[in-house]
């Protein structure tokens, strides 16, 4: 990134970047400089969502782990910041106007009560009707003023939203377990982890294994023709367990393409991702990437990451009990009469539902085409009509194709598309693994990029010759923490990420598959158990309303 030295002279100081974020400038900084993106955010090909995350907060780690963030030129860079930023405004805050004849009188600036608001918050994802706007920001998770300096580590810092008793416990557990949150520890453990990020570079683990994808090719053969042999043969159950078998296996290369991991270009990567998700697997990998970037910067966090928003059908904690609006979705994740049904025995629906999880892939991945989510301009303009094409494609062959002319009877047809998605369920048991039984508590701005996401995400322990089951979502934390390491690389990887977890003193969670899916059941069970008490106090409120507390 390449900045002229007039740029570099001019030096923002933290008002006057707290200055801009009020007048809803989207403000960020990566590298110690004062990027102001409002020009360039439509042409960002990993979508606006995940770049409005980062708004207000210094962002180096997140942009640099995921650098297509950087893939588009970023010469809207203006100045260098004066100091650190913490708390983007998509999770809330209040943002004063800057008048640049001001004295700035305070050593650092604090968090503003309701009754100091001047101006309007920040438009970011700010609904229009303000008493909405004040409650949500409320309740989110993280909410401080967004431009500070660091306070001295012995003042505990104001976190300036109301928290409810179970959530304040969540907080203190992972408080006592994790290093310290005051600067100088988490600067350590920053520092330790872009010295990690060196010394895995120089081990070549970013250097993409090509006989390891010549293997996985000859994988994906094998299971397409015995699908197609036995479709020939009639014998339907057989072709449809290889179908199904041949699609799990697909995912996994589509994934280390939506991360750039196979050749790390982008445009050669995003169309073999393509090809491979929306031809072959009738899924967008648009829709993918969108959210997925999103989930990699916001693990965990109830209110905007869509990996665990689940509503009705699944509460991965109990704050999703309030209705919380979710920020991805741009809608109040209702706890209505459904979910209150069906959230008292998730534990129960966890292998039922999803087992018919693909089905749920395609509605939100036509949605997404249908309606234009992905870019509209810049690198990746042309996608939504490649995805297209490709939907067309699949349904041709797969349901044209195979389904009506190849089945010759209903029930046959009906069998042969149930047990070929079904048999992807262990995918999604793969992905939701690594993150429904971890934290979802917020530990404040203060918290580095690598302790959160160490925090929020595990790893599974298997023997290495079951590695292509697993398609490297065994090893999540490693690959949250480096996401563009080839998958083929993450077990070679997994050494230094102790190595720095004993150096900074975090836990490194890793289970086996058998015990990481009691961890799962184990924290689903845990909220049905709130669900049915909370249930209980309201039919008991609703009995005896006199006698409320």
């Amino acid at each position: 990134m390449m900045l002229t030295p007039a740029a570099r002279d001019n030096v923002f100081s933290r008002r006057e970047i707290e200055g801009m974020l009020a007048d809803g400038r989207l403000i960020t900084i990566v590298d110690g400089e004062v990027l102001k993106l409002d020009a360039w955010i439509k042409y960002h090909p990993g979508g606006d969502m995940a770049i409005k995350h980062m708004i207000g907060k210094d962002a180096t780690d997140e942009v640099n782990a995921k650098p297509v963030s950087k893939c588009a030129s970023l010469e809207l860079a203006e100045s260098r910041a004066d100091g650190p930023i913490s708390s983007p405004p998509i999770q809330g805050g209040v943002f004063r106007p800057y008048n640049k004849d001001e004295v700035e009188e305070d050593p650092y600036i604090t968090e503003l009560s309701s009754s100091e608001i001047s101006a309007p918050p920040s438009p970011i994802f700010e609904p229009a009707d303000d008493t909405l706007g004040l409650r949500r920001r409320l309740s989110v998770s993280t909410i401080s003023s967004a431009v500070s300096v660091v306070p001295p580590a012995t003042e505990e810092k104001p976190r300036g939203y109301v928290v409810d008793a179970r959530t304040q416990e969540e907080i203190h557990l992972d408080a006592s377990k994790y290093p310290s949150l005051d600067a100088e520890d988490q600067e350590y453990i920053t520092k330790k982890y872009r010295e990690l990020q060196k010394r895995i570079e120089a081990a070549g683990l970013y250097n993409c294994n090509y006989t390891a994808y010549a293997i996985e090719i000859c994988r994906y053969t094998i299971f397409f023709s015995l699908f197609v042999f036995f479709l020939k043969r009639s014998h339907f159950c057989l072709s449809a367990f290889f179908l199904g078998c041949f699609w799990h296996q697909l995912v996994f290369s589509a994934h280390d393409a939506g991360h750039m991991g196979i050749t790390h270009n982008y445009q050669i990567d995003t169309t073999i991702g393509m090809i491979i998700a929306d031809y072959l697997g009738g899924l967008s990998l648009g829709w993918w990437k969108r959210s997925h970037n999103v989930h990699h910067i916001v693990t965990n966090a109830p209110e905007h990451d869509p990996d665990i928003e689940l509503m009705p059908f699944f509460a991965l904690s109990h704050r999703f009990f309030s209705s919380l609006r979710s920020t991805y979705y741009d809608r109040i994740m209702e706890y209505d009469a459904f979910a209150r049904i069906t959230v008292k025995y998730q534990h129960y629906l966890y292998y039922p539902i999803l087992l018919f999880g693909r089905f749920n892939l395609y509605f939100l991945s036509w949605e997404h085409i249908i309606v234009g989510r992905g870019p509209k301009h810049g690198a990746g303009w042309w996608h939504r009509w490649f995805e297209f094409a490709g939907h067309i494609f699949f349904w041709i062959w797969f349901g044209y194709g195979v389904v009506w002319c190849s089945i010759p009877t209903w029930f046959d047809r009906v069998v042969f598309v149930l047990i070929s998605h079904m048999v992807t369920s262990p995918l999604h048991v793969q992905i939701t693994l690594s993150h429904y039984a971890m934290s979802t508590a917020d530990l404040g701005p203060l918290e580095s990029f690598p302790q959160k996401m160490l925090r929020t995400t595990m790893d599974v322990d298997c023997p290495k010759w079951l590695d292509f089951f697993h398609g490297g979502l065994q090893f999540q934390a490693i690959h949250h923490l480096y996401p563009r390491i080839p998958r083929h690389n993450l077990r070679r990887t997994q050494q230094f990420v102790r190595e720095f977890c004993e150096d900074v003193k975090i836990p490194y969670a890793v289970f086996t598959f058998y015990d990481g899916n009691k961890e799962v059941i184990g924290r689903l069970a845990d909220i049905a158990r709130q669900a049915r008490i909370l249930e209980e106090c309201r039919k008991a409120c609703a009995a005896d309303p006199y006698h409320m507390h």
